[in-house]
């Protein structure tokens, strides 16, 4: 086997091992469908469970019985009267102290208000085996309660033992310093928690206690800081980091520094928990995905987020009614909207899509307080080029607490690009007063934007002055990551159906892509990318027959068909994604360095990938059957490849052809890529068609971590370098926003229904203007959006009430619509005429119809309506359940 390969697999390890290694816990069976609480007592083969007849409690019982994980009875936010139940039980029950038995605490600990504390934060104890799994008590020399803590095992070294606490854990300072831990059996720390959370009479006990000294404790209240919070808010996933110079607070945290969780004089990236991860590891990328964890109360409704939620769906499969969002970036224009939502208990209830958007921002923000130990109110929120007034619009409604960066704000294309210059600036690589363009490529996870820059550097004797002028030029909101996950979802679908059909597999790519690998793009070109994927297309509706994933399609099924339908989606969809991030990982060809997750192994070139809880329902003879066998199948990189190169082709064809031809594309000195779909070599490769390979920018920096890419920090690191040079007087800058591109075309239908094109493809957004006239009386008009081939996307209704139209004079149109109402055209508006006057948004993504009607030879005006252009910015759904 050359090439680098894919395996999905169960470890060896584990199929070595007993079969009872998988543990659950109460809370994620709790979640279960009662078939999948059977379904685990059948595969774990427990007699009791499948035997006799079962209620859902009776399963949960026995799966705790044989499968259970230990439950940990940890003390975590406030409940009310809880502290005052500790603080009578600490004092009327503590009577049998037990030594220090080895046990050792940090010399200097710092506690801060509102902030958690986790394994991050370095807080190890010694010797603390007996105390694992308990609750741990803060306690000044009068014996006051002035915290609640929790006694942890590490999960980046196990058999290492930490003190964490939750954000909202009770903690004050109090008169008295001298503050002391109190460490408990586990029996005991049960006990404690038991009194905390139940307000009634418990027995009294006699409480063995281990009390520690703890000379250098203090709590602090976090800073408020005047650093900014740069966050590039993604359709997949978003990352957040901040410039922390010296004086970024007072007092930073000494610890924090010790263990660099926290580099002064230096970009710092937040990071995030993965519990999927090896060790426990830390990534500084949130998938931006929203689990609703619980909404029994509408007021406070709980929410699990990026890596946790993600989690919780692959443990849990698709039988949990817990609503899931993806993608939750494209709302931005109708964010106001409700959405109903539901927990795995079934409580359900409506929220507003902007608190949910609050919430995810929330966390990113509060996670970031917490590494930094500070409070931000300074926050610099990224946006794609041609939505940045609408994303600055709904930052500045859903986070009115924080100030919002408007005047310096950039652009992602424009963040993307200045890490470029700032490059430039500390490598002395430009020429003084010269002039440069630039293309930059983003392909996010659900969208790809192109857009243009020209700028020019000058060194002058105080600063760089730096002036910039950007252009939105093109995008496909439909094309991103997602869409070449989905296309591997689709090839895996159809080699597992196979498989599962006749226990082996034959077909191969060749057999679903004939066309040779060096002859796609000369295809696409001469047949288009359809025609590529006709016969894929073909065998993945067949394999729907006997591997269904449409889910929504089996809605009038039983419920335990819909869970299965839905379990088989996302499973194949995570498989897919997983795969596709293994492969590219890194650009070019894997060298000597390959990150294994958790379970996985490597031999040699081939990459066997451990999976917990393997389960696809596949139909045979019109039922349903469970199968649990891992399909021995290898992926290759060079399958992949040629999976999806014809999909990227097509999307770098239609940004750069009208370049190419015009001769245009020649007078950019530099084509930056960015986004993590971007460091696929296919990009690079069909790039090439149109540009010299010199000129393209996309290499990984070396000393980047492999599970973050570079190309995802560049608009980060972008923003937050433009910040802080700034902010340092290195930079002086005049920054120009050219009038974007409109990739589309606005139309209208005459009375005698022919059409009339009011905004062309490819014009301005400041010059494009029409309009079309309707009879006074007329109580709506109808507004076709097509795209470049003439394609209906959409359709906009805007409804005219003339009664409620202004008399005005032509000044009075003039001074608020300037050109985009000519005089001429409202001298032409004859008596019980309205003409609805059609002009691109200005800096909205959009376009505005105003209203202008002339009656007894007076003129009247309507009210402005905006409609964007992309409501939810991609038609295109992956997780609608009809794929």
């Amino acid at each position: 086997m050359n090439g680098y390969s894919y395996r999905l697999y169960q470890h060896p390890e584990d199929r070595m091992a007993d079969p009872g290694v998988v543990r659950y816990s109460r809370e994620e069976l709790t979640e279960m469908t009662t078939y999948q609480l059977r379904t685990i007592c059948s595969k774990e083969k427990l007699i009791e469970g499948f035997a006799n007849t079962l209620d859902r409690e009776g399963f949960i019982a026995t799966i705790l019985k044989f499968r259970g994980t230990e439950e940990r009875l940890l003390i975590g936010g406030p409940v009310p009267g809880g502290e005052e139940r500790l603080q009578t039980a600490i004092r009327r029950y503590l009577r049998t102290p037990l030594g220090e038995r080895g046990t050792k605490v940090p010399a200097r600990i710092t506690l801060y208000e509102g902030l958690r504390l986790d394994e991050r934060d370095g807080c190890r104890l010694e010797g603390a085996a007996a105390f694992s799994g308990t609750n741990a008590l803060l306690v000044n020399e009068q014996m006051e309660l002035c915290g609640i803590l929790n006694v942890v095992e590490s999960v980046s070294k196990p058999g290492t033992f930490c003190l964490t606490r939750n954000r909202d854990a009770y903690l004050k300072r109090s008169a008295n310093r001298n503050y002391s831990l109190l460490f408990f059996s586990r029996n005991d720390s049960d006990y404690l928690y038991r009194i905390y959370h139940q307000n009634k009479p418990l027995p009294p006990v006699n409480l063995h206690y281990c009390r520690l000294p703890a000379a250098d404790l203090e709590i602090r209240e976090p800073e408020l800081t005047e650093a900014v919070l740069a966050i590039d808010f993604g359709t997949s996933n978003t990352t957040a980091g901040a410039y922390l110079d010296g004086a970024y607070v007072h007092t930073p945290c000494s610890q924090d520094l010790l263990n660099g969780t926290v580099r002064l004089d230096a970009i710092n990236y937040a990071a995030f928990p993965d519990p999927a991860a090896p060790n426990g590891q830390w990534i500084e990328l949130l998938p931006t995905v929203v689990r609703v964890a619980d909404c029994s109360d509408p007021s406070h409704i709980r929410y699990q987020f990026g890596h946790e939620a993600l989690l919780y769906r692959k443990k849990l499969g698709s039988g949990t009614q817990a609503t899931v969002f993806h993608g939750i970036k494209r709302w931005v224009n109708d964010y106001a909207r409700s959405e109903e939502v539901s927990d795995a208990s079934g409580n359900s209830t409506h929220v507003r899509r902007s608190d949910i958007i609050r919430a995810y921002l929330a966390y990113i923000i509060g996670t970031a307080e917490h590494q930094f130990k500070c409070r931000f109110r300074n926050l610099h929120m990224s946006s794609p080029v041609k939505l940045k007034a609408q994303f600055l619009d709904m930052y500045a409604e859903i986070l009115p607490e924080y100030r919002l960066e408007t005047e310096d704000s950039l652009d992602e294309g424009m963040a993307v690009l200045y890490n470029t210059i700032a490059d430039r600036f500390q490598q002395n690589r430009f020429e003084d007063g010269e002039t440069y363009k630039a293309l930059v490529i983003d392909c996010g996870g659900g969208t790809t934007d192109l857009s243009s820059c020209r700028f020019r550097i000058e060194d002058g004797h105080m600063s760089y002055r730096l002036d910039v002028q950007t252009t939105y030029e093109n995008g496909d909101t439909n094309f991103g990551g997602n869409n070449l996950t989905y296309r591997i979802m689709q090839y895996m679908k159809i080699v597992f159906a196979e498989y599962y059909s006749c226990g082996e597999t034959v077909t191969d790519i060749d057999s679903l892509i004939g066309i040779p690998s060096g002859d796609v793009f000369r295809h696409v070109d001469e047949f288009g990318v359809a025609s590529v994927y006709e016969r894929l297309e073909e065998r993945y509706r067949e394999a729907e027959l006997l591997l269904p994933t449409r889910f929504r399609e089996y809605g009038s099924h039983t419920r335990e068909d819909y869970n299965r339908v839905r379990n088989n989606s996302h499973f194949l969809w995570e498989m897919a994604e997983n795969m596709k991030t293994e492969f590219f990982r890194k650009t070019g060809i894997l060298r000597n360095r390959f990150h294994s997750g958790s379970g996985d192994v490597r031999e040699h070139d081939l990459k066997i990938t451990g999976v917990d809880r393997w389960y696809l329902s596949v139909r045979e003879q019109g039922r349903f059957k469970d199968r649990y066998e891992f399909p021995d199948v290898v992926f290759t990189i060079q399958e992949i490849n040629h999976l999806i190169k014809a999909d990227i082709y097509e999307i770098v064809r239609k940004f750069l052809e009208d370049f190419y031809q015009s001769g245009e594309l020649q007078t950019y000195s530099i084509i930056k890529l960015t986004g993590q779909s971007c460091r696929i070599d296919v990009f690079r490769e069909a790039l090439k068609e149109f540009v010299p390979g010199r000129t393209i920018q996309f290499t990984q920096k070396a000393g980047e971590t492999d599970r973050v890419p570079d190309l995802k920090l560049a608009c980060l690191r972008g923003a937050i370098r433009y910040l802080g040079d700034k902010k340092a007087g290195i930079i002086q800058t005049h920054v120009t926003h050219q009038a974007a591109v409109i990739p589309y075309a606005v139309t209208a239908y005459t009375h005698s229904r022919s059409e009339k094109v009011l905004i062309s493809t490819l014009d301005r957004v400041n010059t494009a203007q029409g309009s079309i006239s309707r009879p006074w009386g007329a109580a709506e008009i109808e507004f076709c959006l097509k795209d470049m081939n003439g394609k209906l996307r959409q359709k906009y209704s805007y409804p005219s009430r003339p009664d409620s139209f202004q008399p005005v004079l032509y000044e009075d149109i003039a001074e608020t619509y300037g050109r985009n109402i000519p005089q001429d055209e409202t001298d032409s508006i004859v008596n019980e005429e309205v003409k609805f006057f059609v002009f691109g948004g200005g800096q909205n993504w959009g376009f505005h119809v105003v209203p202008v009607a002339r009656r007894r030879e007076q003129l009247y005006l309507g009210a402005k309506r905006f409609f964007a252009f992309e409501n939810d910015l991609s038609e295109i759904d992956f997780f609608d359940g009809l794929k």
